[in-house]
């Protein structure tokens, strides 16, 4: 009898593991199903484009998870295996990214691991341009936000990075034509545009070693200071060959014991402090920069970049000034004209004396 009910027990035993493990195995059929489909299987999107960023350092997991955060994804754990199962955990390539939130995980997986197609443009910074000109040049052309570009190169800490002792990065700024990618980050751009100066510069250095010399003991100026009378040059010059000559002017103001009192007396140096720095004076606050200077502006001592009202240099450059002008500065013509004013769209009339200027100011002004 005993043995009838164990034999019994046995077989109900039996039928209830065969049964579980038939479960277990339909259940484990289904998910090997699943997982063999996933990696084909389209997401449920609406097919809006995502944009997301992996970034240098991020880990697969991390990766995963953001994916699934903005909805490219489902079953980041799942993603995970299929690319370990690809051996793709490791290729995937920085960059930002524009995926369809409805995309099959393996598209997502090879749009990843394939990378951001690199796109680059061309942009050309013409000389006489202000740092903020430049910046929307640049973010015309895609390269990088203005906005940023002007956090940057009014950043201290980065200024400092690049031996800039000014408030600003103006005048550091080569002019030049570039090439760089879309979408660049703004201190790659920056670091650029400095690298560049800096090469051209030296390259000046070396070629007027004596001349630079001579010029920095005689005004007891800086690189900076060289720097500043370059800008100028460049917005004032609009013909080349006058370049040496309109440096020499201005120097001769300077140094010159018969000149008083010691002002540049520049129209360009006034629109900058109008212009560019944050701080800006009541004047320059009135002032609508499509328009010409008037007395307000030019009699006015609140800007310190008002060359009529403060003796000597500006705070800093006011441009950013091409090679000729500053080889202008290194090696000005040598001539004894205080003097010039425009006579034509391209060219001035210098003069010795302010006689001299006024009647060529009658001549030409009219």
């Amino acid at each position: 009898m005993l043995a009838d009910v164990s034999k019994g027990s046995f077989r109900i035993a039996l039928v209830a593991v065969l049964g579980s493990l038939l479960v277990v195995g339909i259940i484990a059929g289904a998910l090997i199903t699943r997982a063999l489909a996933y990696p084909g299987d389209r997401h449920t999107g609406s097919g809006k484009d995502v944009e997301i960023e992996v970034k240098s350092g991020m880990s697969f997991p991390a990766i995963a998870a953001m994916l699934a955060e903005h909805g490219v994804i489902d079953k980041p754990t799942w993603f995970r295996l299929y690319a370990m199962w690809q051996g793709d955990t490791t290729n995937v390539k920085t960059g930002k990214y524009v995926l369809k939130d409805n995309l099959p995980p393996r598209q997502v997986l090879a749009a990843l691991v394939a990378g951001i197609k690199e796109v680059v443009t061309k942009v050309t910074l013409p000389e006489g341009k202000n740092m903020l000109e430049f910046f929307a040049l640049l973010d015309a052309a895609k390269v990088a936000k203005a906005r940023e570009l002007e956090a940057l190169g009014r950043d201290k800490e980065f200024l400092g990075r690049h031996g800039i002792v000014g408030d600003t990065v103006e005048g550091y700024l080569f002019p030049d034509t570039y090439e760089f990618r879309v979408n660049e980050k703004p201190a790659v751009v920056l670091q650029r545009l400095i690298t560049r100066h800096q090469e051209v510069w030296n390259e000046l250095l070396a070629k007027h070693p004596r001349d630079a010399a001579k010029l920095k003991d005689r005004l007891g100026w800086t690189d900076r200071d060289v720097l500043v009378m370059a800008s100028i040059v460049e917005k004032e010059a609009v013909d080349p060959a006058e370049r040496p000559r309109i440096a020499q002017v201005f120097i001769n103001r300077l140094t010159s014991a018969s000149f008083q009192p010691k002002r540049l007396e520049t129209d360009p140096t006034i629109r900058y402090g109008c212009m560019v720095p944050v701080q800006k004076s009541a004047a320059c606050q009135q002032w609508d920069k499509r328009d010409r200077l008037h007395r307000a502006q030019l009699d006015d001592k609140d800007n310190p970049y008002n060359t009529y009202q403060h003796d000597g240099l500006p705070p800093g450059p006011i441009a950013s000034p091409g090679k000729g002008s500053i080889d202008a500065v290194l090696k000005p013509d040598g001539s004894e004209y205080f003097y010039f004013v425009a006579k034509d769209a391209r060219n001035h009339a210098f003069a010795r004396t302010f006689e001299e200027h006024k009647r060529n100011v009658e001549k030409y002004m009219k």
